[in-house]
């Protein structure tokens, strides 16, 4: 029998459906990067916790600089010093400054700083070349971020600034979402490690390092690789073991071929279809189905770059859906400056460089397109989507674009 295909969205819809987030664990800020917030991060304090000085100089009352020019400088007396961790020990008075350093706390009665640049220390007395106003060069208690304010929200993406800013509030811990935890198998006879000699017919096996590379960068945690011959004991000995993962990413073995076993395994251990065949190329042999034990099991295709194109536009999105993030968040649009020839009956998922110009992201084509061709992937910055309907694509055609994103 001959598997209707679906068309691709309609198969990543299906896929989400069934991907819901995660429950949260608390993480120490150190090993939150790339992490996703499972709740909101509020503040207790102000930041900055009190008035600090934004320049190198003295703190003053401004109204004891309003007379103050470079021909006719005022004197005050310096009557202490303010650093950043060890604040003045008194306040300011009339006619009087305080040294102050960048970050250091503004001292009381003093309500503006003049820079060091516009004065001139003399005999414990500096002179005040210029007028400030009240507020100059004085960072506000709580001018970044006020009490009880929620600097962060649920399903944010934790980079470099949002550690600073949980920092910054006094989070050393947060609720994150648990990483979906994925088991990666890879199936064939052929396949051979990159160490080993290869046999008559062997190839080397990229998948077992392509797809287990892109489930950590899509967010998810590894937590088992294996390599399966083509024979029904082991292929269904190994996605049993699998099955465990909340996440499962088979390579090869879904197509009707006589050594093909993966469906079957997976019909025997209870695991439901939910599609199998998808209007794409490369990734028509495409299966998805889930596990009573909780698992979300994608068969892809054994090609490797239909692997890697199957894994991005299926089972990208549900690891990011049991993270909490959105699943369209990778999708923009671009302009094809290549003619891509093409005949209607599926969608094409075309490997791109991209440039951005004044008229937005220009897409050009990495060479050949193969479904074989893995160097097809290099230089990648994205997937044109050719829609199944479409015949060739002129240049200078608006396509939507699924961004790779490989160093995140």
């Amino acid at each position: 029998m001959v598997a209707k295909l679906i068309e691709i969205d309609e198969a990543k819809h299906l896929v989400l459906e069934r991907a819901s987030p995660l429950p949260a664990e608390q993480v120490s800020l150190r090993d939150a990067l790339g992490r996703v917030l499972a709740a909101d991060a509020a503040a207790f304090d102000p930041v900055p916790g009190f008035d600090n000085s934004a320049m190198d100089g003295f703190a003053v009352r401004a109204a004891d600089t309003a007379a103050a020019s470079a021909e006719a400088p005022v004197g005050l007396s310096v009557v202490g010093e303010s650093r950043a961790g060890r604040p003045a020990q008194r306040g300011v008075g009339p006619r009087e400054a305080i040294l102050i350093s960048t970050g250091a706390m503004v001292p009381e009665g003093a309500d503006a700083v003049v820079r060091v640049e516009d004065t001139r220390s003399r005999d414990g007395r500096v002179d005040v070349a210029v007028a400030v106003g009240a507020g100059r060069n004085v960072r506000r208690a709580g001018e970044d971020i006020q009490p009880d304010e929620a600097v962060l929200t649920r399903g944010t993406p934790l980079g470099p600034p949002e550690l600073g800013v949980l920092a910054s509030i006094g989070k050393a811990g947060v609720e994150c979402v648990r990483r979906p935890r994925a088991f990666v198998l890879a199936t064939g006879d052929e396949l051979y490690e990159p160490d080993e000699p290869l046999g008559p017919g062997g190839v080397r096996n990229s998948n077992a390092y392509t797809v287990p590379a892109l489930v950590e960068r899509a967010g998810a945690e590894v937590v088992g690789t294996e390599t399966v011959p083509d024979k029904p004991r082991p292929t269904r000995a190994a996605i049993e073991r699998a099955l465990s993962a909340d996440v499962v990413v088979i390579c090869g073995g879904v197509s009707v071929g006589e050594h093909d076993h993966v469906r079957s395994a997976l019909a025997e251990l209870g695991a439901e279809e939910v599609f199998w065949g998808v209007a794409l190329r490369p990734g028509k042999p495409t299966w998805f189905g889930t596990h009573p034990g909780g698992a979300l099991v994608f068969g892809l295709p054994g090609n490797p770059v239909s692997a890697m194109v199957t894994f991005l536009l299926l089972a990208r999105p549900a690891i990011e859906a049991q993270l909490g993030l959105s699943p369209n968040r990778q999708r923009a649009t671009a302009i094809l400056d290549d003619e891509y020839a093409k005949r209607p009956g599926r969608a094409h998922a075309v490997r791109c460089r991209l440039e951005l110009r004044d008229d937005g992201w220009h897409a050009r084509t990495t060479g050949e397109q193969g479904s074989h061709v893995l160097t097809s992937m290099l230089g990648a910055d994205a997937l044109a989507m050719i829609p199944t309907e479409s015949g060739t694509v002129s240049a200078g055609t608006k396509v939507e674009i699924e961004l790779l994103r490989w160093g995140e």
